[in-house]
């Protein structure tokens, strides 16, 4: 440690006698170092996830809110808060201290999934009546925006074109709310089935690179005349990853929970008529644990049954058992 320091004082020393002990030099170490500690600060803010919102609250008039409704808010809600939340959508910044993070543009990315998983099934499937019924204007128009590039920085920026979509979700819920018939939304079993099953597939994919965090072998190519695996692939989440992964998972269940808050409203009825209600609001819950707080200062990787914690264990855990449930509601919905 004093050798270190001895070296230390030894350089400033040199660069003092070059640049001048109380010239320029000094302030402008002064202003570097400030501006380091801001972004810092301004860092661990912005690394601060968003809390959950009361989805009731995206519709003005609770009372007479109609079908479809909270559905259309949670979504709006889950991009406003991607594009509001403090510094703003930090996945395609360029410039300290939003470049220097990693965790939150994952949050945001897995957000953003589902995001678009439900603006592509409102705009093909719950917005229709039929396969042959027209698609809504304001669907056509902000879907296709939700899934521009997520990392664009300029010309245009990608903030720009998810508050073109906002627009048009709010155009499209602002209809509904007038009650003038000319925005649909149909709460019906088919819909919801589809969905989901966009859902369950981000989910079993999630809940696998979750667990590949301990490592994992898989059988490969199966052999036509023994019915035998020819052999095996071994695959891991590397060690860099595996925060990115968890934090992807995090902002999924964080989305996926509000928009599943709106359905359990939305389609009130036919989750009754198909006894599926219990079953949703178990899977809410399921998702609900996911967003506990974490009180380590690091994302662990641990071995299953070792000393250390593996947080993505934890979650892929959650993850899983949420699937599960919505491969079962799926079933439910198909029933009767």
């Amino acid at each position: 440690m004093e050798k270190l320091q001895r070296w230390w004082l030894s350089r400033w020393d040199r660069l003092s006698a070059r640049f001048g002990s109380s010239g320029w030099f000094k302030w402008v170490l002064a202003l570097v170092g400030l501006y380091l500690l801001v972004c810092v600060i301004l860092g661990m803010f912005w690394s601060w996830e968003p809390g959950r919102f009361d989805v009731r609250e995206t519709v003005q008039d609770k009372a007479s809110a109609p079908v479809g409704a909270h559905t259309t808010g949670a979504l709006i809600q889950i991009v406003e808060t991607l594009l509001d939340k403090p510094g703003g959508y930090l996945r395609n910044d360029r410039m300290p201290p939003g470049v220097w993070l990693d965790n939150v543009p994952r949050w945001e990315y897995g957000a953003l999934v589902q995001a678009r998983d439900a603006s592509r099934a409102m705009r093909k499937a719950f917005s229709r009546s039929q396969s042959q019924s027209t698609e809504d204007p304001d669907l056509i128009e902000a879907e296709p925006l939700l899934h521009f590039n997520n990392n664009s920085w300029l010309l245009p920026p990608t903030e720009r074109e998810y508050r073109k979509a906002l627009t048009h979700l709010r155009a499209y819920q602002s209809r509904m709310l007038k009650g003038s018939g000319d925005a649909e939304f149909h709460a019906r079993a088919d819909n919801l089935r589809e969905w989901l099953a966009d859902v369950s597939t981000r989910l079993g994919s999630l809940s696998q690179r979750l667990s590949a965090s301990v490592g994992r072998q898989a059988l490969g190519a199966v052999e036509a005349s023994s019915g035998q695996a020819s052999n095996q692939i071994d695959f891991q989440t590397p060690w860099m990853e595996i925060d990115n992964v968890f934090y992807e998972a995090r902002g999924t269940a964080w989305a996926l929970l509000h928009l599943l808050e709106g359905v359990e409203l939305d389609f009130a009825a036919t989750l009754e008529k198909k006894e599926a209600l219990v079953s949703l609001q178990q899977i809410i819950r399921e998702l609900e644990a996911t967003q506990n707080t974490i009180w380590s200062p690091f994302i662990l990787n641990g071995t299953g049954f070792g000393l250390v914690a593996n947080h993505s264990l934890v979650m892929a855990s959650y993850i899983s058992r949420a699937n599960a449930g919505i491969i079962d509601l799926r079933d439910l919905l198909s029933e009767g």
